[in-house]
């Protein structure tokens, strides 16, 4: 199966839109080799800008060259974008609706061995905490395409969450992005299986696995972290026993805190949580980073079966 990182992937659809629409601006916070946005460099050098080591004023620049009617594309690593230059993006960005795309690389653990100071594992939590922003969190490079040239067309301030590894192609070429929409991978019964991200694939190998344990369990991406698809999550909270949300981030604030928040208010139904556990990463290489902090395929099987073993399915 084809594999590429969904920053790759982003790097490639900008490199495209930029060349479509001469009303796209590209910064970058000194990674442009990382972040990929050097392909947007090399067919338009004149609207890509290295702004140096300085990610709160490279949000500050966006959101002036946003003011003037243009859309930006501003990239650095998800700890710097979302961490670091916070304010920025919270009062300069969001608080007057700019048209500023924060596409955010090398986010959760599977960054791998730059350690715990890299690993964005609360981004999500700071980015759909401030009003106005939407956020999105693409599984595969299909998806990815789709979701920049979709952004570039919203009208609004974006946080695209991008990872540094390969991951396994998911969609294939009929796949079309909705924004806000959450896509049913798999139908089951009794279970639903919540993911997004690189959680996408091991969700799906989970349940493969589980349909061999006797459980049929619906698979469901949610790439639209805000705003959530609260129809889909309320249909599946009427139609299944128990709801398991997948995600590389902690726990606390990300994806399974928003569908919580849904089904809470509107049709209560039995949870469990599977993430980073509220706590910092190290240094390792991605899968045996996501092996130590409980989030593979496996794990996924396991947390399942002690819920049987409960009697919560």
């Amino acid at each position: 199966m084809a594999k590429m990182a969904t920053r790759e992937a982003y790097g490639k659809a900008l490199a495209k839109i930029i060349v479509e629409d001469d009303n796209i601006f590209v910064l970058d916070a000194d990674l442009s080799k990382s972040t990929k946005t050097n392909d947007a460099k090399m067919v338009k050098p004149e609207r890509h800008f290295n702004m140096g080591i300085a990610e709160a004023n490279m949000m500050s620049v966006a959101a002036g060259i946003a003011s003037g009617g243009n859309t930006v594309f501003a990239s650095t690593f998800a700890m710097f974008a979302a961490g670091r230059a916070f304010e920025q993006v919270r009062n300069s960005i969001c608080y007057p609706k700019l048209n500023v795309k924060i596409c955010a690389t090398h986010a959760g653990i599977t960054l791998g061995e730059d350690g715990a100071s890299h690993q964005a594992i609360e981004d999500l939590a700071l980015m759909r905490s401030v009003p106005n922003m939407t956020v999105i969190q693409p599984c595969d490079d299909i998806e990815t395409e789709q979701v920049i040239r979709a952004v570039a067309k919203y009208k609004g301030p974006v946080y695209v969450r991008l990872g540094r590894s390969a991951v396994e192609t998911v969609n294939n070429e009929n796949y079309i992005f909705e924004l806000g929409k959450g896509v049913v991978l798999r139908k089951g019964s009794k279970l639903a299986l919540i993911a997004s991200g690189i959680m996408v694939q091991e969700a799906l190998k989970a349940a493969e696995e589980l349909t061999l344990q006797g459980i049929d369990a619906t698979v469901v991406n949610i790439h639209t972290i805000k705003p959530i698809d609260k129809d889909l999550i309320v249909e599946l909270a009427k139609t299944h026993d128990l709801i398991c949300t997948c995600e590389e981030h902690n726990v606390l604030g990300g994806l399974g805190s928003a569908v919580s928040e849904v089904v809470s208010q509107v049709h209560p139904v039995r949870m469990t949580f599977l993430g980073v556990e509220d706590t910092f990463g190290e240094s390792g290489t991605p899968a045996a980073l996501m092996e130590k902090y409980g989030i593979t395929a496996r794990h996924i099987v396991e947390r399942i079966m002690d819920c049987k073993e409960k009697g919560l399915i």
